[in-house]
């Protein structure tokens, strides 16, 4: 189910870091990162059911060092036999795949801002100071900003740099908040950070007002 809703029903193409890539109907871009929260699962795991489904031949997945590219095996006939079941398409279904495919037009739109070497050279000037420099944190950085786009990532890294967070962890959980909130731009990233604010438990610190997406500083 979380393929057929992931996956478009349209030809684009989507901005992965520096890369343009062509998605045809009945295929999606795969990020580990995003897919996990997403489905509540640790990476590997998710992974591991991925693999599953392939040697089942459901999907095939094309891999490389950055992103996979999912194509749905049959994926005209899952589509007839939705419309043919009573021609009544279920409301939730369609109004969840209308969302992951608005998530995937506007990610492809909302990361032309910034690149990731902008990213990158922010947190090593302001959040890797006095941490060990490690391969695997950029590594997961590169992850992140080819699963959202370069935008969101910097503009957590801002509120970690505010906060004076250190090293990536508190970016990473910003992060995962804002794909379980379906952010999909910095005006989302805004409203979804006042609303915290507005919202939060008692006790809960408040996080940072709209001034700190200011991708201009």
């Amino acid at each position: 189910m979380y393929c057929l809703l992931k996956a478009s029903h349209t030809t684009f193409k989507q901005r992965i870091g520096r890369q343009s890539v062509d998605v045809f109907p009945g295929q999606f871009v795969f990020g580990r990162k995003v897919a996990s929260v997403e489905m509540g699962m640790k990476e590997s795991t998710l992974w591991d059911y991925m693999k599953i489904l392939k040697e089942d031949g459901v999907i095939n997945i094309k891999s490389n060092n950055k992103f996979s590219v999912v194509t749905i095996v049959n994926w005209v006939t899952y589509q007839s036999e939705e419309i043919n079941t009573d021609n009544k398409p279920d409301s939730k279904l369609t109004t969840d795949r209308q969302q992951m495919d608005t998530y995937k037009n506007v990610k492809n739109l909302s990361s032309s801002g910034c690149s990731q070497n902008d990213v990158i050279e922010f947190y090593h000037q302001n959040l890797q100071i006095g941490v060990t420099s490690s391969p695997y944190v950029y590594q997961q950085i590169e992850h992140w900003t080819n699963d959202l786009n370069s935008d969101l990532v910097l503009a957590a890294m801002k509120l970690a740099a505010k906060k004076e967070k250190k090293g990536f962890d508190y970016t990473e959980g910003i992060l995962k908040k804002w794909v379980e909130a379906r952010v999909q731009t910095i005006d989302d990233a805004r409203k979804f950070e006042q609303s915290f604010k507005q919202n939060g438990r008692k006790g809960t610190k408040k996080r940072p007002s709209k001034e700190d997406f200011d991708l201009s500083e």
